[in-house]
């Protein structure tokens, strides 16, 4: 039976559950037609019936068709109408051409005397009518104030519409609708229930929510900081709300190692107080420990606080695939750099952020957007994209381009040149990639068919501050000859959407100011120097060509949405002027990452942050996300789900601070670094970028539930 049919009863329950809202009467008449369009872009061979006896279900021996390309169908008689749209279906789009199979199955309904056009719109009015006691006039209202569109646009066919915005607006709210619905079918249970519950929090996040910030910090897995978290899915064996397995490590040849490899230089950055060596840490047991043991790190006595900046742990692109390995998660301390340390964990009650988390939700199956560092998952955060490097081969970072061999799972892979990471880390490789030559690691992917390659670990900006000098003759640019400044950027990104939305947005960086004016420099003291150590890496709008410097439009766009966070971002949430998006990145020191700064002091900084926050005017209608970019190299027990090229990699901590986040609650949903833009999207009717929907289907295809939108973790019904 295929996947289609056996789903069939599930879709027959999401319409049964709207039959009061839909259709014009509950009997056929075959003296007459019906004929309408499931549009949404158009929807061909989807079943459209005439359901005579309104149960939602197209039965034997109801009048039933089959949509043609253009979604166009006609039915003799008339009467309440159900669409069942199956794998078998396939959704063409007039502007572009495409034609994309469905990959989940979707009822549509639409309200009695209004079924000329169905589609997902017509169906939330239904939704929104079963809640309201059947005031089509009001659920219009309602819809249409929210998109920013005219009452009578809802139920028109949105593929002729000639008003950009207009349709752009109705697009977008499609395809939101669509996922909602998709989501339903396939979750199961009362769908009805759960399809009015949705669009109810869709109606609500745009009537509560005025200010989304983003807190973006560094470097650190879930395990490695809330893995003791009561009620969380932490470290086995340790923590009694774990539902995962303890995971013994294995070698290259996945051979269980017999001890963890010694954590290769030592645990501790040079000028800590408190030093471990190589040596110190050889004979560990292959297994998990923690980090800030009392009684010190492993056998050596010394204890490693949390105010001790520990050596930087490799996250790289190739690497964390081959560390997850199929989702096995058994070669994170064969494929590091720092060896066992990668194993490590602290006791996370000891922070501040631990209180916050028991006071709102904590979100514990939130996974890293891409595989990798902190550049890729920078540009994720802001595109859902890996940045292109066109001509690669071409071009400066010619020899940067990576070379490896593809596995039977499709998975990239590249083999150590040593036979065992006891003998040290794999810091070179051999063996064959694709091409026969050796596999080799890169800044770039190896190229496509039209000689682009994709930049996946650390590139630099184009423009100033960049960790590349100034260009020759225009000191706001990058020096473009090295090979690790990133060409500048066009793909469409959160921001782009946000400005043609006429939505205020920034991305506010610590000591942003600063490095501008330390980027002439030949000897600098702040990027990637000093006490500070300014990442430009982690500035991910810098790299996109609307914001070059050297442009009239450029500057505006840098001084409107690239601001300071120490000259601008406390005093504008004191006066209630931050935008209605605000990310905020903090200056290197304060951000987590080991190799240059510790857990303690950026700890303490983000829970300063949240407090002051918590003062502003715009509080009562603010949602705070506080996740971090990547896992740092830190193994994280929790199964990857499998989707596209680029990711989803290890899980790391996500907490929603709100006065409608749900108190003292552990959000289990599915999520990743795009459900911050998918929560953006929703609250303010975006267009879906297209790397949020490829990921959405790649997890559906590999077997997986879409990803969230962190609304799970909001509750609007709550006493404030």
């Amino acid at each position: 039976m295929s996947r289609a049919l056996r789903l069939l009863p599930l879709t027959a329950l999401v319409a049964a559950s709207m039959s009061a809202c839909g259709g014009s009467d509950s009997s056929s008449n075959a003296s007459a037609s019906t004929s309408g369009v499931v549009t949404g872009s158009y929807f061909e061979n989807a079943k459209v019936c005439i359901d005579a006896n309104n149960n939602g279900k197209c039965d034997a021996g109801e009048t039933s068709t089959r949509t043609d390309k253009n979604g166009a169908y006609t039915l003799s008689g008339t009467g309440p109408i159900t669409v069942e749209i199956g794998t078998d279906a396939f959704r063409n789009d007039p502007d572009t051409g495409a034609h994309t199979a469905i990959t989940q199955p979707l009822v549509f309904r639409a309200p009695a005397g209004a079924n000329a056009v169905v589609s997902a719109i017509s169906t939330e009015l239904a939704v929104l009518m079963d809640s309201n006691g059947g005031d089509i006039n009001a659920a219009k209202t309602a819809l249409a104030a929210r998109l920013g569109v005219t009452i009578d646009k809802l139920l028109e066919d949105h593929n002729k519409e000639t008003d950009a915005g207009t349709k752009a607006a109705l697009q977008a709210e499609i395809d939101q609708a669509i996922a909602l619905i998709a989501d339903a079918v396939a979750n199961g249970g009362d769908i009805g229930k759960s399809l009015r519950d949705g669009v109810a929090k869709r109606m609500a996040l745009a009537s509560n929510v005025k200010t989304i910030v983003v807190i973006y910090a560094e470097n650190r897995g879930f395990d490695n900081l809330y893995g003791l978290f009561p009620g969380a899915n932490g470290i086995p064996g340790v923590n009694q709300s774990s539902t995962g397995t303890a995971v013994a490590q294995k070698d290259f040849d996945g051979s269980v190692l017999p001890t963890l490899p010694p954590t290769w230089g030592g645990v501790t950055a040079a000028g800590q107080s408190v030093q471990i060596t190589q040596a110190s840490t050889a004979n560990m047991p292959n297994q998990m420990f923690q980090i800030d043991s009392p009684s010190g790190f492993g056998s050596t006595g010394t204890v490693v606080g949390q105010n001790v900046i520990t050596r930087d742990l490799w996250h790289r692109f190739y690497q964390n695939q081959m560390q997850i390995n199929g989702g096995k998660n058994d070669k994170f301390a064969a494929f590091a750099d720092a060896g066992g340390l990668t194993m490590g964990y602290y006791d996370g009650s000891k922070m501040a952020m631990w209180n916050i988390a028991k006071q709102y939700t904590l979100a514990d199956n939130f996974f890293m957007g891409a595989f990798g560092g902190s550049f890729l998952n920078h540009q994720y955060l802001i595109c859902a994209c890996a940045p292109i490097y066109p001509n690669a081969k071409a071009s400066p970072a010619a020899n940067s381009i990576a070379n490896v061999k593809t596995n039977a799972d499709g998975s990239p892979t590249l083999i150590p040149a040593a036979s065992s990471v006891m003998a040290g880390a794999p810091t070179s490789y051999a063996g064959a990639a694709d091409d026969g030559n050796a596999t080799k690691d890169g800044n770039l992917t190896p190229v496509d068919k039209d000689g682009n390659a994709y930049a996946v670990n650390t590139m630099q900006p184009p423009y100033q501050p960049s960790g590349n000098a100034v260009a020759s003759g225009n000191a706001a640019y990058a020096d473009p000859t090295k090979a690790t400044t990133l060409p500048k950027q066009s793909t469409t990104n959160i921001g782009d959407l946000l400005t043609a939305r006429g939505v205020d947005w920034a991305w506010y960086a610590g000591a942003w100011n600063a490095a501008l004016a330390d980027a002439p420099n030949t000897t600098r003291s702040v990027i990637y120097s000093g006490s500070i150590q300014f990442q430009p890496h982690h500035q991910p709008f810098n790299y996109f060509s609307r914001f070059d410097p050297a442009t009239a439009t450029g500057a505006a766009e840098r001084a409107a949405h690239l601001r300071d966070y120490d000259a601008a971002f406390l005093q504008d949430a004191a006066a209630g002027k931050l935008p209605a998006v605000t990310f905020y990145k903090p200056q290197g020191n304060l951000n987590q990452h080991p190799g240059y700064a510790n857990v303690a002091d950026g700890d303490a900084h983000i829970a300063n942050v949240i407090a002051q926050l918590q003062k502003s005017p715009q509080w009562k209608n603010m949602v705070i996300v506080v996740t971090y970019d990547e896992n740092g190299g830190f193994y994280d027990h929790a199964t990857v789900p499998k989707a596209d090229r680029w990711g989803p990699g290890t899980r790391i901590p996500a907490i929603i601070v709100s006065p409608f986040a749900k108190k003292g609650f552990v959000d289990h949903t599915q999520y990743d670094t795009a459900s911050v833009l998918r929560l953006i999207t929703h609250r303010f009717d975006l267009p879906t970028l297209p790397g949020i929907k490829q990921r959405d289907a790649a997890l559906v295809s590999n077997g997986n539930k879409p990803m969230g939108d962190l609304t799970n973790a909001l509750d609007f019904t709550q006493a404030q």
